[in-house]
């Protein structure tokens, strides 16, 4: 058994005897001392196996989760682009009625052609997509492409005074800008 003392500055004083015979273990122990390391160790790699083999099994899962997820959100896409086809096809009608009649008066063609552009409009709404202001607005480079500046004293500076192409957007994003001709002073 050691006799440890405290020195009184508070260092271990380790002068005394050592009783080696109660520091190393007996022979009979070494035996059982040298089996438990092999034990723990067996223990241990099972407990890493079963980790290893949880760890592939929830990389299979996540896998398969994320393939099954792609691919209904490629279906959700679908069936979006056929449900926004569906609004087209009575203009694609119209349109194929106004191309088979023998429409010989302007006005009556006129007419047809108003109905199909109102129709157009319509289905483009009940999708969320709306026209972008441009004439008259004050030129707004987020929503406007200025394709020609003009000098001008009829309009205030920076004012858009022509739509060349309408632009448009859906619900908050652009689709496109709308192409326009600006005022600016002399």
């Amino acid at each position: 058994m050691k006799n440890w003392k405290m020195k009184s500055n508070g260092e271990v004083d380790d002068s005394a005897p050592l009783d080696v015979d109660h520091e190393l273990p007996a022979e009979g122990e070494e035996s059982q001392a040298a089996a438990a390391p092999d034990a723990e160790a067996e223990k241990l790699r099972n407990e890493r196996d079963q980790y290893l083999d949880r760890l592939a099994r929830l990389q299979a899962e996540f896998d398969n989760f994320r393939k099954r997820n792609a691919r209904e959100q490629q279906e959700y896409r679908d069936y979006a682009v056929a449900d926004a086809l569906k609004s087209f096809l009575p203009i694609l009608d119209s349109l194929d009625r106004a191309a088979k009649s023998d429409a010989s008066d302007v006005d009556q063609l006129r007419s047809g052609v108003e109905l199909i552009d109102r129709q157009f409009h319509d289905a483009l709404a009940k999708l969320g997509v709306q026209p972008i202001a441009a004439e008259g607005e004050l030129f707004d480079p987020n929503f406007h492409q200025a394709i020609q500046m003009e000098d001008t004293d009829e309009a205030p500076d920076n004012t858009v005074i022509g739509e060349l192409q309408r632009g448009y957007k859906i619900k908050d994003r652009l689709l496109r800008p709308a192409m326009v001709r600006v005022a600016r002073s002399k």
